[in-house]
């Protein structure tokens, strides 16, 4: 296990270095995305003004309190809190946002599928993950709203936070195949049949 301080964009190269059980911390810039966002740039054909090539985008709806901008609040939001939400039915978008916006790091909570493993081994990419419940922290990880696009969805809109010190966030999926999801279910498994086992009962 290893820790990795980040700077977003982050290259290729710096994503194949990390292995499943390491941990980051990103610094700079995270964009916050969700299901209607994603709906509406895959499904309905809205392209986004953000450049988020190399970039890593979070899972969430954030709460949010509508200011007058200032250097504090540039996009005229304050944020109240911004939490996680599961991952998984946003599983079919991972492919989209990694070949055609070039995103390297998704994270979330309760993980992904196959298929965004695949992705991530094939094109680069890495899957963080954030325990439950921790929304309060998160927040304090975010320094300011400084953008925010396709703001029509909001609160699923497409935030961009500007980060300092996010983490440490346990890579959870990496791009060598690795999957703790995988690796769990196949533990648990494996004990289930050796319990069953030992009570004389057949799996």
């Amino acid at each position: 296990m290893a820790h990795y301080e980040l700077t977003t964009p982050v290259s290729e190269a710096q994503i194949r270095q990390l292995r499943i059980n390491d941990t980051v911390t990103l610094q700079s810039a995270l964009f916050g995305i969700r299901d209607a966002t994603q709906i509406h740039m895959f499904d309905r054909g809205r392209r986004t003004r953000f450049d988020l090539s190399g970039h890593a985008v979070i899972h969430t709806a954030p709460n949010v309190r509508k200011v007058e901008k200032s250097a504090a609040h540039p996009a005229g939001y304050a944020p109240i809190c911004i939490g996680t939400t599961t991952s998984d039915r946003m599983e079919r978008f991972t492919r989209p946002l990694m070949t055609q916006y070039g995103v390297r790091i998704i994270i979330g909570k309760g993980g992904l599928r196959e298929d965004s493993l695949a992705a991530f081994e094939e094109l680069g990419g890495v899957y963080l993950a954030i325990v439950g419940g921790t929304a309060a922290l998160e927040t304090t990880w975010i320094e300011k709203i400084e953008d925010v696009d396709l703001d029509d969805l909001n609160p699923e809109s497409l935030w961009k936070f500007r980060i300092r010190n996010f983490g440490p966030l346990l890579v959870a999926m990496d791009s060598h195949g690795g999957s703790l999801y995988s690796s769990v279910k196949q533990d648990t498994q494996a004990r289930r049949s050796q319990v069953l086992a030992g009570l004389g009962v057949k799996a």
